[in-house]
């Protein structure tokens, strides 16, 4: 097998998005979706502006279920090797957005005004489209752009999915910015559920600029630095990796990330005994039994259950932290962009009492 593509028919790559959410962002894919906050009225969701319309503290926790099975033996009950933990993104996006939504309360009632976010679509890519229809309710106009223009164009403070040149180089710089709401996500999942990162090694399958590569940046830069990094070891592989190459770096990986859009792309035989395997991937496949349309990711869930330590499942478990990570955004936007405002308001009151 020469590489990537011959396991399968290349896909988006994505958050795992047709559950509550997903994200675009495949190799030799553009960029899909693009959110920016605006200032108005409204709850904290998705507004599309002209081409897509619609209204719209950190806690820690460990979401996720083991299962496990049992042999008898004599009469007594051996257990088997348990089957991985397999972490909820659903439970955990759920923690994210309440402490979204009591900070964003806090916020105005503070006297400010509600955070919205507006999204511009971009390409033609499926699971783009399902990123956008995940986080608003109803779609209106589309127009297709150019996405490097539109993303630069936008404020780098408004910027909730981290698209912007000069966010994407603080990332890179360890500075603290906007981070992309996929590759945030993947790294509360890892933070909250408690799998260790310093010194461990991670490979990441895919080399995106918007999913692969900020993953594999927070993931080996220095935990001490502004916005500190994991401390991991990293390799990236993308789709001119061949298969078996690939395999020698995963079997050593206790960390394996995958963000290629393939299906099966990372099977069990590929696994270390108790490594943590985070699905990135979305694709949609025929259910050979049902003829039906089936959501899957890029690892054989079934056959590396049994032999990880920790699996997000597809959908329900990359997808949703998308999703609450933007909102997570979309606030620390909101602060950013109001509080400047707010001062100028303030000292133009002064300034009326001073005068009279």
């Amino acid at each position: 097998m020469r590489g990537w593509k011959a396991a399968g028919r290349r896909a988006g790559c994505c958050a795992g998005a047709c559950g509550p959410g997903c994200f675009s962002g495949s190799e030799g894919a553009g960029v899909a979706a693009l959110a920016l906050l605006a200032l108005g009225g409204g709850p904290v969701g998705a507004h599309v502006s002209r081409w897509h319309h619609a209204r719209g503290g950190r806690g820690q926790g460990r979401v996720f279920s083991r299962l496990g099975t049992s042999r008898r033996r004599g009469g007594n009950h051996i257990p088997e090797r348990n089957e991985a933990v397999v972490i909820s993104g659903r439970k955990l996006a759920q923690q994210i957005k309440q402490e979204v939504r009591q900070e964003v309360e806090e916020w105005v009632a503070s006297g400010n005004k509600r955070p919205h976010l507006s999204v511009v679509l971009i390409g033609e890519n499926p699971a783009s489209h399902s990123y956008v229809l995940n986080k608003t309710k109803a779609a209106a106009d589309v127009e297709h752009i150019d996405e490097r223009k539109i993303c630069n164009a936008v404020s780098p403070d408004k910027d909730v999915d981290g698209f912007h040149v000069i966010n994407v180089g603080r990332m890179c710089l360890d500075q603290c910015s906007m981070l992309p709401a996929t590759p945030w996500g993947v790294w509360e999942i890892i933070k909250r559920t408690g799998i260790p990162t310093l010194g461990q090694n991670v490979v990441v399958a895919g080399r995106s600029k918007n999913v692969g590569m900020p993953i594999a940046m927070l993931l080996h830069t220095d935990g001490a630095h502004e916005r500190p990094g994991g401390d991991a070891t990293v390799t990236i592989s993308h789709r001119y990796t061949p298969k078996e190459q690939l395999k020698k770096h995963t079997i050593l990986a206790d960390i394996v990330v995958s963000a290629a859009g393939i299906p099966n792309l990372i099977t069990a035989d590929m696994i270390k005994e108790g490594a943590a395997v985070i699905d990135v991937g979305i694709n949609r496949i025929q259910d050979p039994i049902t003829a039906k349309p089936k959501l899957v990711g890029d690892v054989d869930f079934e056959g590396v259950r049994k032999k990880a330590g920790h699996i997000t499942p597809v959908p329900g478990g990359v997808g949703p932290m998308t999703v609450a990570m933007l909102m997570k955004n979309t606030i620390i936007a909101a602060k950013k962009v109001l509080r400047p405002e707010e001062r100028e308001v303030l000292k133009s009151k002064e300034l009326g009492v001073a005068t009279n």
